[in-house]
């Protein structure tokens, strides 16, 4: 099929368990790994640091187990997240999954041209931070590039997967040995605490948890493609796998910048500040070296994200969850209309980030909200098999199963906490319009529109995006 588009799999193939582990890790470790030493020191210190990775990482390990359970109980759901979504809580609320999880997709490429564009903005002032004119429209030209090339097929596609997966991990880890080679004790100590802006730890752990979520998306990517796992068991297996190696790299990777500046200074690094950081260190041939690293990130990340979202519209569509026309795929295997879509909807955030205060943060923000009810209602759904509502369950139910999912359920709902008021009103104006979809699939199959509880749902989204577009106009929430 189209969607097995991380191999040249065949459709009659089957990702064995180390294909399904670099899956993982190759849409984990992403562009937003390269920002993370300036977005947590405009947060936390040290201290405050190592608590919020500590948290999310217990959290995120949650969410991985929920997965891992969650493939092996429910064998038959084939589209991870939003199939779980839709078993558990009914075809409006899997519809609200499905599209929740492929827009933060699509959100999150707007991300990778933003960061690639700030690095090259460091040699051409002209691209600014990847937020000017020039700067959107050749991220813009780099949207439809990467389109036309997928368009032709899955091979030249999954040829530069295979290669950049591994080529992007070299700078990181070399960033984490030479940071550490470096590393300046009275630095790390003077961090400890937290500069005067930080605040309260509570107020630092809370800051830096949308930026530790953005990193994490990907764990679920072996349950996306769980179709195609040569064995069902291999997928948790993967995703744990992936999930624990990418942790190491990416704490490693916040904590060791502490030791080499000052923490305000590291707050003002433009972007990539991976970059910053290593030229402070070493000089100049280190923020040229973590910069190439960084456009060979995108290269990878970008691809990995743009074939995961037109796999999750492409698959609702085949499950009926979506107009059928995202159901359609080119003799080469290709699902066209749902990639083309993804582009679409990447090149209209692409543009809204001109307007907002601060482009990279903004869409790394959103791209975290909007994954946070699929992830929520994924664990909601892991409490119902554990407990033994879900009639499709399989095998027997285990003791450590239902602490599982409902630390999962208390973290991803704290993460809405954390997220805060805008962003939660920013998903909604993405989520609302959304439900045109919704109505044309009804329509297609000749049914009643909304039942009495999705009326509900329905109300409550268009009340939240209404809110949420008074409060921007009238500039309670800036974006």
């Amino acid at each position: 099929m189209a969607h097995e588009t991380a191999t040249e799999a065949r459709p009659a193939a089957k990702l064995a368990f180390w294909t399904l582990t670099s899956m993982v890790v190759g849409s984990m470790v992403g562009a937003g790994v390269f920002s993370l030493p300036a977005r947590f020191a405009q947060q936390t210190g040290v201290a405050g640091a190592l608590v919020a990775w500590a948290i999310a990482g217990t959290g995120m390990l949650m969410l991985a187990f929920v997965f891992q359970q969650l493939a092996m109980r429910r064998p038959d759901l084939d589209a991870g997240v939003y199939a779980y979504a839709k078993a558990g809580f009914g075809e409006y609320p899997g519809f609200f999954s499905a599209f929740g999880y492929w827009a933060s997709a699509c959100v999150g490429n707007v991300t990778y041209w933003v960061l690639i564009m700030s690095t090259v903005g460091a040699i051409v002032p002209a691209l600014g931070e990847g937020d000017t004119v020039l700067a959107i429209a050749i991220s813009s030209a780099g949207l439809w590039g990467f389109f036309l090339l997928i368009k032709r097929g899955v091979k030249e596609a999954a040829a530069i997967n295979r290669i950049v997966t591994v080529a992007k991990l070299v700078p990181i880890i070399v960033f984490v040995i030479l940071a550490l080679f470096f590393l300046d004790p009275h630095a790390f100590a003077e961090n400890w605490g937290g500069a005067d802006y930080a605040g309260s730890l509570f107020s630092q752990v809370k800051g830096t948890m949308l930026a530790t979520v953005f990193v994490f998306l990907g764990v679920e990517g072996a349950s996306v493609y769980s179709r195609h796992a040569k064995r069902r068991e291999d997928v948790g297996r993967a995703t744990i796998t992936g999930f624990l190696s990418v942790f190491a790299v990416f704490a490693s990777v916040t904590i060791v910048s502490y030791g080499i500046m000052p923490m305000d200074e590291i707050a003002e690094l433009r972007q990539p500040s991976m970059a910053g950081v290593l030229e402070h260190a070493v000089g100049t041939w280190g923020m040229v070296f973590v910069s190439v690293g960084l456009i060979v990130s995108v290269l990878g990340a970008y691809l990995a994200w743009t074939l995961m979202a037109a796999e999750v519209l492409f698959v609702a569509a085949k499950d009926k969850d979506m107009p059928r026309f995202l159901a359609r795929s080119t003799k080469e295997d290709v699902p066209v209309p749902a990639l083309a879509l993804s582009t679409a909807l990447s090149q209209v955030v692409l543009v809204v980030t001109y307007f907002s205060e601060d482009a990279f943060n903004f869409a790394l923000d959103l791209t975290s909200a909007l994954t946070l009810i699929p992830f929520l209602l994924a664990a909601l759904f892991a409490v119902k098999v554990a407990a033994g509502w879900d009639r499709g369950a399989v095998g027997e139910r285990t003791g450590g199963a239902m602490p599982i999912a409902l630390l999962a359920v208390v973290y991803t709902a704290f993460l809405l906490f954390a997220a805060g008021l805008k962003f939660v009103l920013v998903s909604f104006i993405v989520y609302a319009p959304a439900t045109i979809l919704f109505v044309m699939t009804r329509r297609e199959q000749g049914r009643r529109l909304f039942s009495p509880g999705e009326a509900v749902l329905l109300a409550v989204s268009v009340a939240g995006a209404v809110l949420g577009i008074v409060a921007l106009s009238l500039g309670w929430i800036i974006i």
